[in-house]
């Protein structure tokens, strides 16, 4: 399973997910059995646009049995939350914005 979240971005991103995946919820895109080839093709794409765009984010998690929690994650632009690793699984934690200074 492919999921794709989406926060603050331009239409340009929500029409092309739209295209290949299932919009779930406003923003929240998923794909049963999107294969490797397709989803690097589909990060190759946002990667570029959001370059030249920029604004938001984009967060990509799918199933890899090697990661640690069996999942991997990319992220093209700054969430809200910080991602690490911690004992083998992937935790969020919330960022404090303060300290971005």
């Amino acid at each position: 399973m492919t999921v794709v979240v989406t926060r603050d971005v331009a239409g340009r991103f929500r029409g092309f997910l739209a295209s290949c995946m299932l919009e779930i919820a406003p923003g929240v895109y998923t794909a049963p059995k999107m294969n490797r080839a397709v989803r690097e093709r589909v990060w190759s794409v946002l990667e570029e646009w959001f370059a030249e765009l920029g604004g938001g984010s984009i967060v990509m998690t799918w199933l890899e049995p090697l990661a640690p929690g069996g999942q991997q994650i990319a992220v093209l632009g700054s969430t809200p939350y910080e991602l690490y690793e911690c004992n083998d699984v992937f935790l969020a934690r919330k960022r404090d914005l303060r300290s971005e200074d």
